[in-house]
């Protein structure tokens, strides 16, 4: 194999050799993937259905729970199909969707979430003009620039990585096609549409995360100045986690794209690739949801109304 027109398929890795722990593996991952879609379609329904969650931040909030369900789909399925067949193959066309898929859809969310931080500042720091500010026409510019962001990513890191020639071993350090651990394949010596690719991805992500810290740090100053003890510890537990899952998630991608290559795998690689594209769809339902009343309160109705209809047709 002397270049890319002669790889057919690659490898994935891995997560381990026994039998035992490739089921329990795919068990685990099934849990996670099935928790995942139920929360964020349970979030997409409710935001559709209840005409009280038609706000700026319920709006933003199902399109960043339809990008953690695309982003999920995009690389646990393959991973679970994987193991419980005791196959390791992806064929070079099916690498290709996948990177583009979960660049796009990495790309999008942090867009999102810029903007989901930025209606919280508009209604914490600005409530008497937050309609004014966040209007309909601004939600849906915010929301398309974020997936066009996304996508230009995806264009430019696919584009980049499959412009290289690959040659030698096919097999991926990682159970997902990424940039990173495809690079690690590639014989070609010069990188430089993927090393301007990443660093345009870089300060993308860098320019959101300080319009995000921005915000916070906005409506932490507020709620402090403004607002009793009891409101400001509301504030405080609803906006940390919402910012640890952001950070997190911005610092894991970088750490995976910047750190210095090894041709060995490392289960640390492994892991950051879990906290940037699994962790994220599973953890953000229940950050953004669990301690929100209207969330709460349209899923019991929906309940009630599911458990009344049941009782009539009896």
């Amino acid at each position: 194999m002397t270049n890319q027109t002669q790889m057919v398929e690659f490898l994935l890795m891995r997560f381990s050799e026994n039998w035992m722990l490739l089921r329990l593996h795919a068990v685990l991952f099934s849990l996670i993937y099935l928790e995942a879609m139920l929360m964020n379609l349970v979030i997409i329904l409710l935001t559709i259905l209840d005409h009280h969650l038609h706000m700026a931040m319920y709006f933003f909030l199902r399109h960043l729970s339809f990008l953690d369900l695309c982003l999920i789909s995009a690389t646990v399925p393959k991973s679970i199909l994987n193991s419980v067949t005791s196959t390791d193959s992806i064929s070079f066309l099916g690498c290709v969707l996948q990177l583009f898929l979960v660049v796009l859809l990495a790309g999008s969310e942090i867009g999102i979430l810029t903007a989901m931080s930025y209606d919280r500042y508009a209604a914490i720091c600005r409530p008497l003009h937050y309609e004014a500010v966040m209007s309909r026409g601004l939600c849906v510019q915010l929301m398309a620039l974020s997936w066009l962001n996304g996508g230009a990513l995806g264009l430019l890191y696919t584009a980049g990585t499959f412009s290289l020639n690959f040659c030698g071993f096919n097999e991926i350090h990682q159970f997902f096609c990424d940039v990173p651990a495809l690079l690690k394949l590639t014989c070609s010596k010069e990188h430089g549409i993927i090393s301007v690719s990443v660093t345009i991805g870089v300060c993308y992500a860098f320019s959101c995360l300080v319009c995000i810290v921005v915000s916070y740090v906005s409506i932490f100053s507020a709620v402090l100045r403004i607002s009793p003890r009891q409101r400001q510890s509301k504030a405080f537990s609803n906006c940390v986690p919402q910012l640890i899952v952001v950070t997190v998630f911005l610092v894991t991608g970088a750490v995976a794209y910047l750190k210095p290559g090894s041709d060995a795998p490392s289960i640390l690689d492994l892991l950051v690739s879990v906290f940037y594209s699994v962790a994220p769809p599973t953890l953000n339902p229940v950050i953004y949801c669990l301690r929100n009343k209207a969330i709460k309160s349209a899923l019991s109705k929906v309940l009630w109304n599911v458990r009344s209809s049941g009782v009539m047709k009896r």
